[in-house]
């Protein structure tokens, strides 16, 4: 399996696993690669948890540990 292939199978797991978000890879310097924006905005009361619009990693991995820190924090929340 090539690297294209598998961050393709990541992405298609997170789509179904987090369907609120879109996800993107971007490659412009000196920013994170890989993105995820939530498809509707959060509440005042989740953003001053914590909880973010927009997560942005420079690796694949590292975002979706950053969507199942924010899944937490909406739980946590009761959302």
């Amino acid at each position: 399996m090539t690297d294209d292939e598998y961050e393709r199978r990541v992405i298609d797991v997170l789509t179904s696993t987090h369907p609120g978000w879109y996800y993107e890879q971007r490659d412009l310097p000196g920013l994170p690669r890989w993105w995820a924006t939530r498809y509707y905005p959060l509440r005042p009361d989740q953003r001053k948890a914590g909880a973010r619009d927009v997560l942005g990693r420079t690796t694949l991995h590292g975002l979706v540990r950053a969507l199942a820190r924010h899944d937490k924090i909406l739980h946590d929340l009761r959302y």
